[in-house]
């Protein structure tokens, strides 16, 4: 018998060992669909980790702010396998989740963001297939077996030790990783590729130069419309576009990032102390002399 309390104080037994999905679906069939990953003994990991013992736990919702996290690095392992087969010469790095989506380091031909279509065509028929993510504890000798051709994880698995490894699967695609992800890849419900920049393997210059491929998800398509949104409209108003279109300065290749001042801003800066514009004064750190017209 497996006791398993969860956060209100109640128990729920258990004759087999329970897997975190086994504790959802016991409360309801429609809170599991909503479960992402299980917290055990403070740390998250996957939602079909066994619960061997008597244990508090937590279930983590698609509300809950891990979720995102989690969200974003599965989408990452999804764009690294569509890839791989639009470019299978291709040589996979590392793919983490960042604050505002993911991104995936790859050594692969250049590409733009006029391939991202093809490559999130790719991404939707791997999510329309709702591929389970499974994890596989390995050997490190089983690890460097398997990556014998792939130099980039190849050095990367000189840094772990022997017990530490893990391979997580989807379909026929693997990629070392330590977890934890999605039950599946039907959870990716909206995302988008953002952008495309290079980036040297382990921010060495001296290293082989690659592609990092961004993007983001979300579990609701409204959350990603609004979240574009937003982005079209910071555009919009970003400092650098505003000031060069209403000519308050400029920018010149003899002093890049530099801003320089044009004669409208200057007399726009004097104009406001003619006026004795007490919000200016309080915030515009220099004193211009006052003009002699």
């Amino acid at each position: 018998m497996v006791n398993i309390t969860l956060p209100d104080g109640s128990i729920k037994s258990f004759e087999d060992i329970p897997s975190g999905r086994d504790v959802a679906l016991s409360i309801s069939e429609g809170f599991a669909r909503n479960c992402v990953a299980v917290e055990l003994d403070g740390t998250i990991t996957d939602l079909s980790t066994p619960i061997s013992g008597d244990t508090a736990i937590r279930l983590i919702t698609k509300k809950d702010p891990e979720a995102i996290e989690i969200l974003h690095h599965s989408t990452a392992h999804v764009m690294a396998q569509a890839i791989l087969e639009l470019y299978p010469e291709s040589k996979l790095t590392i793919g983490p989740a960042v604050e505002d989506g993911f991104y995936y380091d790859i050594d692969m031909e250049p590409v733009s963001e006029d391939d991202f279509a093809k490559i999130e065509a790719r991404m939707k028929e791997k999510i329309r297939a709702k591929l389970p993510f499974v994890r596989e504890e390995v050997s490190k000798e089983e690890a460097l077996a398997f990556y014998k051709d792939e130099p980039y994880k190849l050095e990367m698995l000189g840094d772990l030790e022997d017990g530490t490894i893990s391979f997580y699967k989807q379909g026929d695609f693997t990629d070392l990783c330590r977890g934890p992800h999605l039950p599946h890849t039907g959870y990716i419900t909206a995302f988008k590729l953002m952008k495309v920049s290079g980036a040297y393997w382990r921010a060495d210059q001296n290293n082989a130069q690659l592609q990092r491929i961004y993007g983001t998800s979300f579990f609701d398509k409204k959350a990603l419309k609004k979240y574009l949104h937003f982005l079209e409209e910071a555009k919009k108003r970003n400092h650098r576009k505003l000031g060069i279109a209403m000519d308050l300065f400029s920018f010149h290749d003899e002093a890049p990032g530099m801003p320089f001042s044009t004669p409208r801003a200057w007399r726009s800066g004097t104009s406001c102390w003619n006026t004795g514009a007490k919000s200016i004064r309080k915030t515009v750190m220099w004193k211009p002399k006052r003009p002699s017209c």
